[in-house]
């Protein structure tokens, strides 16, 4: 069964526009309010949301939405999206929902769901909640109406549980660290986390104001944090997205570790530890350099297609207890249920001071190899990966590169463009080869010269 609404994480758009209004939340709201309390009778479902201004508007939709269908709401405030899914795993909720929008501006918005054991709600459920949403809205007798309340802990909670992620007796004591915010979900809980273990907390974009969410900042917005560190003589700087489940960090010199890099860092100390299961899940996108260095350890390699969900459910299919992607999601199954930034910054803080050294050094076991990416227009109902003189061009420069390349075509997502990434040793080169081969694509598919990605 096709899904009209849900994506690779939940619901997503612009705020204002289908789906993302409030009479489509209040509706789906219900919807899922009627389809879990159908799988698990009455209960309750938790409400987390990063700090964008339209999400006092769809909490209350949402709230409105389960209270008709007779389930019980507790609201968690601006909470890192990680921290929803531990809390409605470890109050035995029927489901966890978080409003956000992850990396992107306060003008788009978004809602995801976990389910009761605090992963993703899995696609029968999803498809489910799209049934119901064709149904006429029904409400529950006002005797049987859903209660909502404020998890007024929930903060002390999930700090907790973060602190624990550390092996016992693991402390950051000594250490100066910057912590980006992103004026999202973690600008309070996150600094506290890392002050309660005995570092000395430097916040920047720790306040929001519903608009500033991810600007000029966090994950994707590193120059900041480098600043930070290099004018306040740091030992580490760490990033995260709006809601708090990515990560990038930035050493002592001001150099930036992306999430490869810290994966890389985490898997070798897991490997050293004797403590790491399965293999190490990375995506399509993947430096291959982590590939080799972790070839060089011994410690299997897998790829997903992009995407978290994808991650997880490889790591589930094939017994493994870490993946992750460039963008800093990464997912430490031995420590929690999905992507969460504080955590895995403290994994990598973990390997630096058990092992006396800097995220620079440690980082430094991995090579990063140049990639470069160009964009080719195509139609929306164009299918270039089915034209067989486009597979014989990636074959032939696949063939070029042998084992010291590599070849990624891949249509996006959310515009109509085809993605054209080559690898390689070599910058200059790399850069040539995807133009031709983008050339090359673009002339197949009709097009005239791509755009280009850096």
């Amino acid at each position: 069964m096709s899904r009209q609404y849900f994506g690779t994480d939940g619901i997503r758009g612009r705020v204002g526009e289908p789906p993302i209004t409030a009479d489509f939340v209040l509706k789906l709201g219900w919807a899922a309010g009627r389809v879990l309390g159908d799988r698990h009778g009455s209960g309750q479902v938790l409400i987390g949301k990063d700090t964008r201004l339209s999400n006092y508007m769809f909490e209350s939709a949402l709230e409105a939405g389960l209270s008709a269908a007779g389930l019980d709401i507790r609201l968690l405030g601006p909470m890192p999206t990680p921290a929803t899914a531990y809390l409605t795993r470890t109050l035995r909720a029927n489901a966890g929902i978080v409003i956000s929008a992850s990396h992107n501006g306060h003008h788009d918005n978004g809602i995801k769901f976990f389910s009761g054991d605090g992963f993703k709600l899995d696609d029968a459920a999803e498809q489910a909640i799209e049934a119901m949403l064709d149904e006429p809205l029904t409400t529950v007798s006002s005797s049987a109406l859903g209660k909502a309340s404020r998890l007024m802990d929930a903060p002390g909670r999930y700090i907790e549980f973060c602190k624990h992620s550390l092996s016992n007796g693991v402390r950051l004591d000594g250490m100066t660290l910057v912590v980006d915010c992103a004026n999202g979900a973690g600008y309070q809980v996150a600094p506290a986390v890392f002050e309660e273990l005995g570092a000395r907390v430097i916040r920047i974009a720790n306040q929001p104001d519903g608009l500033n969410i991810n600007v000029g900042c966090g994950s994707t917005h590193p120059e900041a944090l480098q600043a930070a560190v290099q004018e306040a003589g740091a030992d580490a700087g760490l990033a995260l997205d709006g809601d708090g489940d990515r990560v990038i960090m930035v050493d002592g010199s001001g150099a930036v570790l992306d999430g490869d890099q810290l994966l890389w860092i985490i898997a070798r100390q897991r490997h050293n530890d004797q403590a790491l299961q399965g293999p190490v899940v990375g995506t399509q996108m993947s430096n291959l350099g982590l590939e080799q260095a972790l070839d060089g350890c011994r410690i299997p390699f897998m790829r997903a297609r992009v995407g978290d969900r994808y991650v997880l459910e490889m790591l589930q299919a094939n017994g493994g207890l870490l993946g992750g992607e460039s963008s800093g999601h990464i997912v430490c199954l031995d420590r929690t249920t999905t992507g969460d930034g504080v955590v895995s910054a403290l994994q990598v803080l973990e390997a630096a001071v058990r092992g006396n050294r800097s995220l620079g050094e440690l980082a430094a076991g991995m090579s990063r190899l140049p990639q470069h990416m160009v964009n080719v227009p195509i139609a929306r109902d164009s299918r270039p990966m089915e034209d067989t003189r486009v597979s014989q061009a990636v074959a032939a420069l696949e063939r070029h590169l042998g084992d010291a390349g590599r070849v990624l075509l891949r249509p996006s997502g959310t515009e109509p463009v085809l993605r054209v990434m080559v690898e390689g040793e070599d910058a200059d080169r790399v850069q040539r080869l995807a133009g031709e081969l983008a050339e090359q694509v673009a002339a197949f598919c009709g097009q005239r010269a791509p755009a280009l990605d850096n």
